[in-house]
């Protein structure tokens, strides 16, 4: 496993959010992500989950408390070293986020052409083999609307991993998608988890994580009173 901070790899320390640019309740919120575990986050509302997510990522205002990654505070951050920080997320959302000017392995790859110094032919070495092992016949090279929605979710999944992420923030790509992705996307949970990146998977019902239930570290519920702890029972 590699380490990447001694410390957690992602804390809330009674963070509260702010609820007019975000929706989420103005509770403190507080949860420590270590390297290697693998946390539930049930949300219904998806947007909501979205903004969870952003939350992590240093993205939403705070009324009180900090959100800190690999022991930095996202708040006392310059842009240089956000963007360096953000590099090192890897992501999966619910909403649309395929810029449509610019061909699938492009856009696939422009998180990481954006913020690390790799090359783009080491890159698309990289994304060719997450695509085989997602189910994707090579790396797509057509527009976004040109793709099926499965593919679509499978191309979410390449573009997350890409990068060897020191974190995975994932809107759960298993509801909705195509049934065949289980198993290489739980198999990549589980590679990303030995090399000590850290996993907080975001779903709608409690059902779909079950498969993995001993690989979750913990689990925890969104709802209108906040970030409450849910026995693993």
């Amino acid at each position: 496993m590699d380490t990447y901070t001694a410390g957690p790899l992602l804390e809330l320390n009674k963070a509260v959010p702010s609820f007019e640019e975000s929706g989420l309740p103005p509770r403190p919120m507080s949860l420590r992500l270590m390297a290697g575990d693998c946390v539930v986050v049930e949300e219904r509302a998806p947007q909501r989950a979205t903004m969870f997510a952003d939350l992590c990522s240093g993205l939403v205002p705070l009324d009180a408390g900090q959100v800190s990654f690999m022991g930095l505070d996202w708040a006392d951050m310059k842009d240089r070293q956000l963007n360096a920080l953000r590099g090192r997320i890897g992501r999966i959302g619910k909403r649309p986020s395929w810029p449509g000017f610019v061909p699938m392995h492009l856009a696939i790859m422009l998180q990481q052409l954006h913020h690390t110094t790799r090359t783009q032919d080491d890159l698309l070495a990289e994304a060719a083999r997450l695509a085989a092992s997602f189910g994707l016949p090579g790396l797509p090279t057509q527009a976004p609307d040109r793709m099926s929605d499965a593919d679509l979710c499978r191309a979410a999944c390449v573009r997350a991993f890409l990068g060897r992420p020191h974190l995975l923030l994932l809107e759960d790509p298993l509801e909705g998608g195509p049934p065949e992705l289980a198993n290489p996307f739980l198999e990549a949970l589980t590679e990303a988890r030995d090399r000590g990146a850290g996993i907080i998977w975001l779903v709608r019902n409690a059902a779909v994580w079950q498969r993995y239930r001993m690989g979750v570290t913990a689990t925890w519920r969104l709802a209108d009173d906040g970030l409450a702890a849910v026995r693993m029972g």
